[in-house]
């Protein structure tokens, strides 16, 4: 089973899980703990091969990795818990895997929150999958992540978010590394199957406005979600719970509250 970290509130039934995104682990979410904990029950993960999921014997599957299996992780603590419908927050990569869990599992779901949303690849990331896929197997895959991580956090402001999941993807390996990558064949269709079906499900998209990657993308789907709402920060790149924590907790705590 995957690491999991409780945080429990002594009075409130109401839960939070946070996804983080590939390469990262739950150590993205330490400027959320103080505000949330306050009035929730937090829970915490660290997906396969990440963060202190790498101390698990089984830590390196053998079969493909694919993002209903990834998802079937997450799940398999959710049940082993006996966790109620709760509120889901996802970070990059992670708001694809708190949306698939909200197609696997709706019951389990109460609401979004999806920071740095990736609903769809543009032009930019398709040639940075295309590189990735072509070089994965033949050069280290920190040199991989680190031109990523420059590519799609490239501002002097976003200098902290880009070194934390930096540091945090040290703690993979290479076989790790691109068994999470060979993820990025199922991700155009899988996105254009999001893209298509509203789930129905309360969901807060918070972008920062420099994130040209993935926000134009957010824009257009918000407008086809009737559930969906959007939440634009500035001066904020692709994580924006690390570089505007203040901002971010304050509109999603506003959200969550409003769909207990």
């Amino acid at each position: 089973m995957l690491y999991y970290k409780q945080f429990l509130h002594k009075e409130s039934s109401e839960w939070i899980v946070f996804i983080h995104g590939a390469g990262g682990s739950s150590a993205v979410w330490h400027k959320q703990l103080r505000d949330f904990q306050r009035d929730y029950n937090l829970l915490l993960i660290d997906l396969r091969g990440h963060g202190k999921s790498t101390d698990l014997p089984q830590a390196i599957w053998n079969q493909e990795y694919t993002f209903e299996a990834v998802t079937r992780d997450i799940i398999e603590v959710l049940d082993h818990l006996n966790l109620p419908p709760s509120h889901f927050m996802g970070v990059s990569l992670g708001t694809i895997l708190a949306r698939q869990l909200a197609e696997m599992r709706p019951e389990k779901v109460k609401s979004l929150v999806m920071a740095g949303a990736v609903t769809r690849l543009t032009t930019q990331s398709r040639i940075l999958v295309f590189l990735g896929n072509t070089f994965k197997r033949f050069i280290p895959y920190m040199w991989l992540y680190k031109l990523f991580a420059f590519i799609i956090m490239p501002r002097k402001q976003h200098a902290e978010s880009r070194n934390l999941f930096i540091h945090e993807a040290q703690k993979l390996c290479q076989k790790e590394f691109i068994r999470w990558f060979k993820l990025t064949k199922d991700i155009n269709p899988l996105l254009k199957y999001f893209k298509e079906k509203d789930i129905g499900i309360p969901t807060l998209y918070v972008m920062g406005d420099q994130d040209v990657m993935f926000l134009e993308p957010v824009k257009k789907l918000v407008k086809d979600h009737k559930n969906s709402m959007l939440k634009i920060l500035e001066k904020c790149g692709h994580v924006v719970n690390v570089e505007k924590p203040d901002q971010f907790n304050q509109h999603s705590l506003a959200f969550i509250k409003n769909h207990q």
